[in-house]
């Protein structure tokens, strides 16, 4: 301190020769340099800087109180998504319930309609199987009936004389003539 006030008390002793000098005396020049800009700034600036300084303040403010609005939207869409979130569980544990139960009564639907299928089927198979007995049977029977009526009639033409057919065709127009009489 001794210093700073020494160097205000040699400035009287600088002498006046008109000449212009620098005072390389560090310690002596920059306190005073220093107090003299800081002097002229608090003076001039003062009112700059507290414009400043308030206008920055008033920005942040309004920052904060933006943020914090801000901050409550998102907490109450968040608890809106939530309680959507929530019910759209719920229906969709519904969903998976009742699509479980549908796709069992499907499944129990299907199977039983090919149950009916099948059966149907096997009635079909077992009537055509019998149809097809029947048609055989009648066939072979037809070849039979064919066979034993063309051996009978071999054995009559190979039998029969004409005087034996003659006799056996008027027998059998005297049984004619009678079951006439009886019906008119």
């Amino acid at each position: 301190m001794k210093n700073v006030t020494d160097s205000f008390l040699s400035l009287g002793h600088w002498p006046s020769a008109g000449s212009f000098g620098f005072n390389t005396d560090i310690l002596a020049t920059n306190p005073i340099n220093l107090s003299v800009v800081l002097g002229v700034l608090i003076f001039f600036g003062k009112g700059v800087l507290n414009d400043l300084l308030d206008n920055r303040k008033q920005r942040i403010l309004s920052t904060i109180r933006n943020s914090e609005e801000l901050r409550r939207g998102a907490i109450e869409q968040l608890e809106r998504a939530r309680t959507r979130l929530r019910k759209v569980e719920i229906e969709a544990d519904e969903f998976r319930m009742n699509g479980y139960s549908e796709v069992e009564r499907e499944k129990e639907n299907w199977i039983n309609a090919t149950c009916d299928t099948l059966e149907r089927l096997e009635n079909y198979k077992n009537e055509t199987l019998h149809f097809e007995q029947q048609r055989a049977i009648n066939q072979v029977r037809q070849r039979v009936f064919q066979q034993a009526l063309q051996g009978a009639l071999g054995t009559l033409n190979s039998c029969l004389n004409s005087e034996l057919h003659f006799r056996t065709i008027r027998a059998n127009i005297g049984i004619l003539g009678a079951m006439e009489e009886i019906t008119d």
